[in-house]
């Protein structure tokens, strides 16, 4: 062994190969022992510029979420408007100029609604351009008392659209901001700001009665918030706990005030958010119930998109780093400044009336109960007419699909048309190709048989066609793929995927 050793270190290209090795190594070395040196001394130089702490220069420590304190530096005018504000809020201000101030409201709504309207309690999550403007137009408009989550700062990008932020605001919380600029306006609204993000394990602390729990119950959520995880984990806490929500959709690529309008959830189209927002309610079995704001601004050439990513910004992998928070969307959404606020002031409108009770009608659910079990009758009828062609006894047959399946896989996968010619009438759900085993009755447990047939195996097509698909694909055999269009397959495919993509959020 000492001897192979010996002449393989002896050998000519032995030593060229060690030598390279430890040129390499000494490269290395000197390039990040180079780069060491460089970061320190920038370090080094970043820490001189910060001129010292003192009177003329102060610190303050960031929240847990990375945002500014809650105390920031005020000006005279801003400690003004606040003693003002604390001492309206205790009672010491004259309710005269309070009536006179809200006197066109008050003539609008008439006294018991009006009362109603001042008694009020609105919480609102999200203090972005929409949350902001309907939060400025609930105070003005009379509510009292006013809860306001965020976890957010101000930003400089965000003035295009807020309804209060100014330049001195930049970098201090959004609840904070838009506390002392309305304070202003109106001193005798009463406040409580929470900076944070909302989350479901914290919504009974949240989303409590008035003084942290101890007073009367919300009347009204505003959800203004634009992360898709968030919106659904308050929409779905709200319902299940039986407050009363309303929802803004996504104002952003939107430029049409015309086609903003106040619906059910349901009803909701042309809206990616609406869209999202709405499988995955469906997906945690709530279809519909919830009011929303949402455009039926279609997208088209030359409008806005969703600002793609840099490439290079890929290339560094661990893109979600670059949010505010995990799951919180790191893309920059292009927002025309006035969409938002028209956004933020149909809410609030919303708010007043439902608060009220003044006469206004807004989008209903889309009250297909009936076609939904007609649709899942009809799929009863092919699988036990599927089972029977195969020589099997379809008598107490059951299928793996409720009446929320059939509303889900009609409205949300298939955009409520057929696949095969688009039209929205005459709808039946239907298996899309013949199962390569034969149909098989599953009867593993004693007194209980059940079709097997899954959600990502269903299509939606006019009765007519289903008619004929059953003849040729399911009972002919013949595969799909000769029987459309590429087309029409390509186009199952792409819900069948979208189909299994969202099934994990059941």
């Amino acid at each position: 062994m000492s001897s192979w050793l010996e002449r393989q270190l002896s050998s000519h290209q032995a030593q060229l190969a060690a030598t390279a090795l430890v040129s390499g190594i000494t490269v290395a070395g000197l390039i990040y022992g180079g780069q060491a040196v460089r970061r320190k001394v920038a370090v080094e130089q970043l820490k001189a510029s910060i001129p010292p702490i003192g009177e003329e220069y102060e610190a303050q420590r960031l929240t847990d979420f990375g945002a500014a304190s809650t105390h920031s530096s005020a000006t005279r005018e801003d400690e003004r408007v606040a003693g003002l504000a604390r001492r309206a809020q205790q009672g010491d201000y004259d309710e005269e100029l309070i009536r006179e101030q809200l006197t066109r409201t008050a003539s609008f709504l008439t006294t018991p609604r009006f009362e109603a309207l001042r008694s009020s309690f609105v919480i609102v999550v999200g203090l972005g351009g929409v949350g902001s403007h309907c939060t400025s137009a609930l105070a003005r408009s009379g509510v009292s008392h006013i809860r306001l989550i965020d976890f957010d700062q101000v930003t400089l990008s965000s003035l295009n659209r807020h309804a209060v932020a100014t330049l001195a605001d930049v970098g201090t919380p959004k609840v904070q901001c838009v506390r002392k600029r309305l304070e202003a306006v109106v001193p005798w609204v009463e406040w409580e700001c929470m900076n944070e993000v909302w989350r479901e394990g914290e919504g009974e602390r949240l989303l409590a009665g008035w003084d942290h729990g101890h007073g009367r119950k919300p009347n009204y959520v505003v959800d203004a918030i634009d992360n898709i995880d968030s919106k659904v984990e308050l929409l779905r806490y709200c319902h299940e706990h039986d407050i009363k929500v309303v929802s803004s959709m996504g104002a952003g690529c939107k430029s049409d005030p015309t086609g903003v309008f106040v619906g059910d959830i349901s009803t909701s189209m042309e809206d990616p958010l609406s869209r999202t927002t709405r499988r995955k309610l469906k997906l945690l079995g709530i279809g519909e119930g919830i009011p929303v704001v949402y455009s039926t601004e279609k997208p088209g050439h030359g409008k806005a998109q969703l600002l793609p990513l840099p490439d290079e910004e890929f290339a560094k992998g661990k893109v979600n780093e670059l949010s505010v928070l995990p799951d919180f969307r790191a893309r920059i959404l292009p927002v025309l400044g006035t969409m938002p606020a028209i956004f933020g002031y149909a809410v609030a409108n919303f708010v007043i009336l439902e608060i009220t009770g003044y006469p206004h009608e807004f989008g209903l659910g889309k009250g297909r109960e009936k076609l939904y079990d007609s649709i899942l009758s009809r799929l009863q009828g092919l699988e036990e007419r599927l089972a029977r062609s195969a020589g099997q006894d379809p008598l107490g047959l059951k299928i793996p699909v409720t009446k929320d399946d059939v509303s889900y896989l009609v409205e949300e996968v298939y955009r409520g048309k057929s696949v095969i010619s688009g039209l929205p009438t005459r709808l039946v759900l239907t298996r899309w190709r013949s199962p390569k085993d034969g149909f098989k009755i599953d009867q593993r447990w004693n007194g209980q048989k059940h079709s097997k047939v899954q959600l990502d195996e269903l299509v939606c097509m006019t009765k007519e066609e289903a008619k004929m698909h059953e003849e040729e694909v399911l009972k002919g055999g013949k595969p799909p793929e000769v029987m459309y269009d590429v087309d029409v397959v390509e186009l199952v495919e792409r819900r069948h995927r979208e189909e299994r993509q969202y099934r994990r959020y059941r």
